[in-house]
């Protein structure tokens, strides 16, 4: 890599630039949104769906619509927002192509990645940065809002970190450095705390529905609100409940009338309870002897 050159461009660009868009899918318009009220120019975009390009038109007006090669030709810093599976074949196709200039800030907001898999770009002469914003987006205005203290996992070459935390803290973020094979760790323990976290308040409104509840979701609000906090604060500490407590009857009981009344729900219940025991039983908050029963009925599958 020709550092001096790529720093030398990145400190001769101007202020503000000119911003595109490839692939407009809930993450992509609102970090153009966002840069746009730093003072940079969303010059254009790129959209395959029709729901694609109505988002577009809504958090980026008049801007106009054209495809990616165009993109990149009309953009000083392009935002390569595609799913994970796709940025590969989009940024060697972009490549192949010419459509990458000398200079040009490549930026890709996929938590998986670092910055080699921009690596046919950089030698087509592109500042590679990889900038993943550690939230969920819904694809409408709200999401602008919401990236205000937003923590992005950052990757970049050291001679663009500065220009990469820049471009985060413009958006309303907090930098976070990941190391290039951090990437993959970084990235599952975010599906774990947020991805697994929707499939469980999921469940458990439907469960509560089932039981009678008329409003799931006013009564998991406080419950789940308090949860996480306590969670965040103190870590295992915040474990509460029969497996923190070794109650096996109780979990037995969970388990007996969830294979009567949800039992699409059981495998998650007990695997979720023998990951809490573990942890309980670790940190000494659940004893031997109580653990003994408990995983005993965990390894039964809940019966007794």
């Amino acid at each position: 890599m020709n550092t001096h050159r790529i720093t030398e461009s990145a400190e001769s660009r101007p202020a503000r630039l000119a911003v595109g868009v490839v692939g407009a899918g809930r993450v992509g318009p609102a970090l153009a949104a966002a840069l746009r009220l730093a003072g940079h120019r969303p010059v254009a975009v790129s959209g395959v769906s029709e729901a694609s390009r109505r988002r577009a038109e809504a958090l980026l007006p008049g801007v106009p619509l054209v495809e990616p090669a165009e993109v990149l030709a009309r953009a000083d810093l392009v935002l390569l927002t595609v799913p994970d599976d796709v940025l590969p074949g989009l940024v060697a196709g972009l490549a192949e192509t010419g459509a990458v200039r000398p200079g040009q800030l490549l930026v890709h907001t996929s938590g998986r990645y670092g910055t080699a898999v921009l690596n046919p770009a950089l030698r087509a002469g592109a500042l590679p940065l990889a900038l993943h914003p550690a939230m969920t987006f819904t694809g409408t205005a709200v999401d602008v809002q919401r990236l205000a203290g937003c923590s992005f996992g950052v990757t970049a070459p050291e001679e663009l970190r500065l220009a990469a935390e820049a471009l985060v803290v413009e958006m309303g973020g907090e930098p976070e450095w990941i190391a290039e094979e951090a990437r993959p760790l970084y990235h599952a323990a975010l599906a774990i705390g947020s991805n697994h976290l929707v499939t469980l308040v999921a469940q458990a409104r439907e469960l509560l529905s089932a039981a009678g509840v008329a409003n799931p979701g006013r009564m998991l609000g406080p419950l789940l609100g308090a949860s996480l906090d306590n969670a965040l604060r103190s870590g295992d500490q915040a474990l509460t409940g029969p497996v923190a407590r070794g109650d096996a009857g109780t979990v037995a009981a969970h388990v007996a009338e969830l294979r009567k009344a949800a039992p699409q729900a059981v495998n998650s219940y007990l695997a979720m309870a023998r990951a809490t025991a573990d942890r309980a039983l670790a940190n000494g908050m659940l004893k031997a002897e109580q653990a003994e029963a408990l995983l005993g009925v965990l390894a039964d599958g809940g019966n007794v």
